[in-house]
């Protein structure tokens, strides 16, 4: 059976949305970086940037860049494609292990709102403060402090975005006897959510586990790319 015009093109935007993914996030990653020699500096844990420094630098550019250029907004916009990624291996990972699949996109599509709730703070935080006026930094410094805390709300949605990726994590998990996925494939996508869950807000080892991703999933976009009546032979 021919498949449809709208299925092959939810395949193909399912398989552009596992390659485009992982490439957003990289620029967002290195976008954190001042310089190449500050990228190279590897910690084994998060070490919070000065909130009177950030906010300083914030209210002395008044917004003077474009809202395209903060690495939360790349973030914020790219969840969609977080989206389609998650369904395009939930349709692989289905054929081989269907509760395993169906169990990983539900852990990750709730975790991709808490990942919208955190990109959409910093994104709002970021514009919000390029318009305080200097006479008001106190205040600003105050309220960012508060506000990025990890206890509170903040804390609780962080933690809560990690279900994205533990989500992503299960989803490999089920395609490891999908048809024509690579063994390889799922293990460098469990070794890429990996990598963020243990070192979270470290933006280079994030940006390696972002590598990871986009090795694991171009098998599963090609994967999707194939006409679906081959697959559905290839799966019986």
């Amino acid at each position: 059976m021919n498949p449809s015009p709208l299925d092959r093109f939810v395949r193909c935007s399912q398989a552009i949305a596992l390659v485009g993914l992982p490439l957003l996030w990289m620029l967002m990653f290195v976008l954190h970086f001042r310089s190449i020699a500050e990228f190279f500096v590897f910690r084994d844990h998060y070490v919070p940037v000065s909130a009177a420094d950030t906010v300083a630098r914030l209210i002395e550019a008044r917004n003077r860049w474009p809202m395209i250029h903060d690495p939360h907004q790349i973030g914020y916009l790219s969840l969609p494609l977080f989206v389609l990624a998650a369904f395009g291996l939930y349709a692989v990972g289905r054929r081989a292990n269907p509760v395993i699949a169906a169990l990983g996109i539900s852990l990750a599509v709730t975790g991709s709102i808490y990942v919208g709730g955190v990109f959409g703070l910093f994104t709002a935080l970021t514009r919000g403060l390029g318009d305080v006026d200097a006479q008001y930094i106190d205040g600003a410094i105050a309220t960012y402090s508060a506000a990025t805390a990890d206890r509170g709300a903040y804390g609780l949605t962080r933690s809560l975005a990690e279900l994205a990726m533990l989500g992503l994590a299960v989803q490999a998990i089920a395609l490891w006897r999908a048809p024509r996925v690579p063994r390889w494939a799922p293990v460098l996508v469990v070794a890429g959510c990996s990598l963020f869950l243990v070192f979270w807000d470290v933006d280079n080892m994030m940006f390696a586990g972002s590598l990871c991703l986009i090795a694991g999933f171009i098998p599963v976009a090609r994967e999707l790319r194939r006409p679906r009546g081959e697959n559905e032979g290839q799966s019986r």
